[in-house]
């Protein structure tokens, strides 16, 4: 062997066959890195790198897909209340309609007691005046009898008399006897007149 005439110190190699020796090494160790180790890792390298990809593009779908159901969500939501709006408004217009129609019915029920008690008025009205006209008739046939001093059993001279007496009553402009009467009105004694 020959020895190496430049010094590397501590790391320099006796011989020049060792040099020889460790370069041949290193470059067979280089090859086979290359051919062998560097392939794997780059191999590696780019599953990892389609990977992150693949899940960098599924989180941007992912998101896109979160941002279309939110989207589409919003829209429900405003729909809702757009409905919602709606359904309180149609509830609002029933309820109007609901107390109108109560409100018509309880009047057209309060006119129809109105007319009924008005109507029964009307009637005791008449059959009070039919009584009293009748009342009034026999009164005046008996007090004409004592005034005469004769029966008037005829029957027909007697209604003439009777329809005569309330005609006159008729024709007399009516004066209406309060029920009441104050006490400024009703005299010394307090008794009402009439």
């Amino acid at each position: 062997m020959i020895p190496m005439e430049f010094s590397l110190g501590p790391l320099a190699p006796e011989h020049l066959s060792e040099f020889v020796v460790g370069l041949v090494l290193a470059i067979i160790v280089a090859v086979g890195v290359q051919k062998i180790a560097v392939p794997r890792f780059e191999k590696m390298y780019e599953e990892r790198a389609e990977a992150i990809e693949g899940g960098i593009n599924r989180a941007q779908v992912i998101k896109q897909e979160a941002e279309e159901t939110k989207r589409h969500y919003q829209e429900q939501l405003a729909s809702s209340r757009e409905e919602a709006a709606g359904l309180r408004e149609q509830a609002r217009a029933q309820a109007a309609q609901i107390i109108e129609a109560a409100r018509k019915e309880a009047e057209a029920e309060a006119a129809r007691i109105r007319r009924s008690a008005e109507l029964q008025i009307s009637n005791e009205r008449a059959q009070a005046y039919n009584e009293l006209r009748s009342d009034i008739g026999s009164l005046a046939v008996q007090l004409s009898e004592r005034v005469i001093g004769e029966s008037l059993a005829d029957s027909q001279a007697a209604s003439r008399t009777v329809d005569r007496f309330l005609a006159e009553l008729d024709a007399q402009p009516s004066r209406v006897v309060p029920d009441f009467v104050p006490d400024a009105l009703a005299g010394p004694s307090g008794a009402g007149t009439q």
